[in-house]
């Protein structure tokens, strides 16, 4: 099996990480409920292909619609659109389960009582159930969404709250990501960055 990622041997304050792609196995379920709620949506079959789902990885569900519609013009709802993405996201959940990335999980475990915390881009419902759904409920001590900051990923926002609410200094944290968005965020609040790599979304 291919390694995912590169584990730091530098201790830190601060331990944050992405949920999914970086702790749980979750983007291709997120790619399966996009393609879904978009064509009932109305956007066409050409919107949204991977390259572009994962350029968005980090960004609330309410954001990506945002983009895409400005993107190609669409006139989608956000907010409907956005929250059937999630019921459908909560369906397959409960049909397929979730797994942990085995080798990011192993490394929680082996932090032991070091501060924990989680920056998501999914909303808080969704977010607790992937972890209930992978066996990760009650490892981290702070679970923080784009609800909890004024901007979102790609700005630092997410981090910098999470650092604070750790009561460690920024640029003591490392960063777990996979996506291109939360590398960025992790950059400009003056973080280290550990990249988990991506697998195929089929």
């Amino acid at each position: 099996m291919n390694k995912r990622v590169d584990l730091p041997e530098k201790k830190y304050e601060g331990y944050i990480f992405d949920l999914d792609g970086t702790l749980v196995d979750s983007m291709p379920l997120h790619y399966k409920a996009w393609r879904k709620a978009l064509a009932r949506a109305g956007a066409p079959e050409s919107v949204f292909r991977e390259d572009e789902f994962y350029s968005c990885g980090g960004k609330s569900a309410n954001d990506v619609v945002y983009f895409l519609n400005e993107r190609y013009g669409l006139v989608m709802d956000a907010e409907s659109t956005a929250a059937d993405k999630r019921r459908i996201y909560l369906e397959m959940l409960e049909q397929e389960g979730m797994q942990p990335i085995g080798e990011v999980l192993e490394f929680v475990h082996s932090l032991g009582d070091a501060p924990k915390a989680i920056a998501t881009g999914s909303a808080i419902p969704g977010a607790r159930r992937t972890l209930a759904a992978a066996g990760l409920t009650g490892l981290f001590d702070v679970i923080l969404t784009p609800e909890d900051v004024e901007h979102g990923k790609p700005a630092p926002d997410m981090f910098l709250l999470a650092a604070e609410r750790l009561g460690a200094a920024p640029s003591r944290c490392v960063v777990f990501e996979d996506a291109l968005p939360g590398i960025a965020a992790a950059a400009a609040a003056g973080m280290d960055c550990v990249r988990v790599r991506r697998t195929s979304l089929s």
